[in-house]
C-alpha cells in the first residue's frame, strides 16, 4: 500500500464525511422526536443523557486513543504479536469497565432519578440506556485497534451504522410505547443507543473476523520471542488514557461555569432574568453548535494523527514525525481559517436561516473566530498525544479555560458589552490554549511553522473568499431572493472561490483536493483552462 492511500489524511477525510453523516442524522431526528413526545418527553429523554455521557466518558474518553497510540507503535516495529496482545488485553479491560459501569448505573437509577434529577419518571430512559454504557465501551476498543492499524473505514462506518441504528430505534420504540404514558416513550427513545451501539459493534466484529485471517496473520505467526506482560500493557493503557480523560472532563466543566456565571452577570449588567435567559440560550444554544460544526473535520485529523505520529515515534524517524505534524497543521489552517470567514460574513443570515433567530448572529460574528483556534487546539493535541505528552495539552486547555472563565465573568457584567463579553472569553481562552499547544508541538515534534504555506495562503484566499461571499450575498438579496437562497448560494460559491484560488496561488495541491468531494472536477476544470490559455 502507498503511502498515498495510506496517509492519516485519506483516514481523516474517511472520519469527517462518516462525523457529518452522524451530526446530520443527530440533529434532524431531534425535531421529530420532540413534536411527537411533547415537551415532557423530551424533558426525561435528555435528563438521562448527561449521567450517561458522563459515564461512558470514563471508559471511552482516553482508552481507544491510548489502544490506537500503542497498537501503532508496535506494527511499526513489527511487533505484531505484541500489538494483537495489547488489543485483546484492552478488549478485557473496557469489557470489566463498561459492564461495571452500566451496572452502577442500573443499580442506582431510581436514585438519580429521584435524589439528583428530581423526577421519578427519569427512573425508566436511565435504565432503559444503561446497557449502551457495555456495547459502546467494547465498540470503541475494535475503532481504537482499527485506527491504530491506521484502516479509518471500519471506525467511520460503524459510526454511521451505529446513528441509523439509534434513529430508527428511536422512532419505532417511541411510537409503539407513547399510548403507555411519556416515560415509557422516553424510554424507547432512550433505548435507541443500545440497538445503536450493538449494530456498530456487530459491524466491527464482521470485519474483524472477515481481515484476521489475512491481515491479521502475521499477528499470531510473528517469531517474536518476549511477549509484553498484560498487567504492564493496562498500566500503560490507563498512564496514557487518565490524562486524556482528565482533559475531556475540562471542557463540560468549563460549560457549567458558564452556566453558574453569563446568566448571573448580565443580570448585573441591568437584564432581567428572562432576558439574560435567552441571551444565554443565544450564546450556548445557537452559536456555540454552529462553531462546532467545523470541528468534525480537526476532531479526525486529530484522530489519525494519533497513530501516525505514534507509528513515526515507534520508527525514531524524526523527519517524519515533523513532515506529519507539519501536514496536520496546515490541513488544520487550509479548512478552519475559511470557516471562521465565513461565518463571520454570514453570521445573522445563517442564523436568520437556521433560528428565525437575527440576534444570534452577534456572539456568532464574535463566536466564529474561535474555530480557527478550537481547531488548531484539537489538532496541536492530537499531535501531543502522538509523542506522548498527554499532559501537556490537559495543563493547556485548564489555563485556557480559567482565562476564558476570568473573562466572562468580568466582560459580560459591562452593559454595552453583555453577552459578547462571554463569547469574547470562548475566543480568547481556545486561542491561549492552541498558541501554548503550538510551542508545545514544535517543540517536542521538531516540526517548522512555514507561515507562508501554512497561514499566509490560505488567509489571502479566505480574505478573497470573504469579499466574494459579501458582495454576492448583498446582490442577490436586492435581487429578491430570500435569505434562504442568498446565504446557500453564498455558502456554495464562497467554497468554489476559495478553492480555486488556494489552488491557484499553490495554498493546495492535486493530492489534497482530490480527497474534497467534487475536487477531481475542479482539478479537471481548471486544467482545460490552463490548456487553453496556452
Amino acid at each position: 500500500m502507498t503511502e498515498k492511500h495510506s496517509s492519516f489524511l485519506k483516514g481523516a477525510m474517511i472520519l469527517t464525511a462518516a462525523g457529518f453523516l452522524v451530526k446530520i442524522l443527530g440533529a434532524v431526528y431531534r425535531i421529530p422526536l420532540a413534536m411527537m413526545i411533547k415537551d415532557e418527553g423530551m424533558g426525561l429523554y435528555q435528563m438521562a443523557y448527561p449521567i450517561y455521557v458522563t459515564l461512558l466518558s470514563i471508559s471511552t474518553a482516553g482508552l481507544p486513543t491510548a489502544i490506537s497510540k500503542m497498537v501503532a507503535g508496535e506494527v511499526a516495529v513489527k511487533r505484531y504479536r505484541n500489538a494483537y496482545r495489547v488489543f485483546k488485553v484492552s478488549l478485557a479491560v473496557l469489557t470489566v469497565v463498561g459492564a461495571l459501569l452500566t451496572m452502577f448505573l442500573m443499580v442506582n437509577a431510581r436514585f438519580l432519578a429521584e435524589r439528583v434529577l428530581g423526577n421519578p419518571k427519569a427512573f425508566y430512559p436511565l435504565i432503559s440506556i444503561s446497557p449502551a454504557i457495555f456495547f459502546v465501551s467494547i465498540m470503541s476498543c475494535f475503532r481504537g485497534f482499527f485506527q491504530g492499524l491506521q484502516d479509518m473505514t471500519p471506525s467511520a462506518l460503524s459510526q454511521v451504522i451505529e446513528q441509523l441504528g439509534r434513529v430508527i430505534t428511536v422512532f419505532l420504540l417511541a411510537t409503539l410505547l407513547l399510548p403507555r404514558g411519556v416515560e415509557y416513550a422516553a424510554a424507547g427513545a432512550a433505548f435507541g443507543p443500545v440497538v445503536g451501539s450493538i449494530a456498530g459493534l456487530l459491524m466491527l466484529v464482521a470485519v474483524y473476523r472477515r481481515k484476521k485471517s489475512n491481515l491479521f496473520g502475521s499477528f499470531t505467526a510473528s517469531a517474536e520471542v518476549a511477549l509484553e506482560n498484560p498487567l504492564h500493557i493496562v498500566w500503560r493503557l490507563f498512564a496514557f488514557a487518565i490524562p486524556i480523560t482528565l482533559g475531556g472532563l475540562i471542557i463540560p466543566i468549563m460549560n457549567l461555569a458558564d452556566a453558574a456565571i453569563v446568566t448571573r452577570r448580565l443580570q448585573d449588567a441591568g437584564f432581567s432574568v428572562g432576558r439574560a435567559t435567552e441571551l444565554y440560550g443565544q450564546l450556548t444554544g445557537m452559536a456555540a453548535p454552529l462553531i462546532n460544526l467545523p470541528a468534525v473535520m480537526t476532531m479526525s485529523v486529530a484522530a489519525s494523527l494519533v497513530p501516525a505520529v505514534s507509528e513515526a515515534v515507534a520508527l525514531k524517524n524524526a523527519r517524519m514525525v515533523a513532515g506529519r505534524a507539519e501536514t496536520g497543521v496546515r490541513i488544520t489552517f487550509m479548512f478552519a481559517l475559511p470557516a471562521a470567514v465565513g461565518l463571520y460574513i454570514l453570521a445573522e443570515p445563517v442564523s436568520l436561516l437556521l433560528y428565525n433567530n437575527s440576534e444570534a448572529g452577534i456572539p456568532l460574528s464574535i463566536l466564529s473566530w474561535g474555530i480557527i483556534f478550537l481547531a488548531l487546539q484539537q489538532t496541536t493535541t492530537g499531535l501531543l498525544q502522538g509523542v506522548g505528552k498527554t499532559v501537556v495539552p490537559v495543563k493547556n486547555l485548564a489555563f485556557g479555560a480559567i482565562l476564558k472563565v476570568v473573562i466572562n465573568y468580568t466582560l459580560t457584567a459591562v452593559p454595552e458589552i453583555n453577552i459578547k463579553g462571554a463569547a469574547l472569553g470562548t475566543v480568547v481562552g481556545y486561542l491561549v490554549s492552541s498558541l501554548l499547544n503550538l510551542i508545545s508541538a514544535m517543540k517536542w515534534t521538531g516540526m517548522t511553522l512555514h507561515l507562508r504555506n501554512m497561514v499566509i495562503k490560505p488567509s489571502v484566499s479566505a480574505v478573497i473568499m470573504g469579499l466574494a461571499v459579501h458582495y454576492f450575498y448583498g446582490a442577490i438579496s436586492t435581487a429578491g431572493a430570500g435569505n434562504g437562497m442568498a446565504t446557500l448560494g453564498s455558502v456554495g460559491l464562497g467554497a468554489l472561490v476559495y478553492l480555486i484560488v488556494l489552488f491557484v496561488i499553490g495554498g493546495i495541491g492535486e493530492e489534497e483536493l482530490s480527497l474534497i468531494p467534487g475536487g477531481m472536477r475542479i482539478i479537471r476544470w481548471l486544467k482545460e483552462i490552463e490548456a487553453k490559455r496556452r
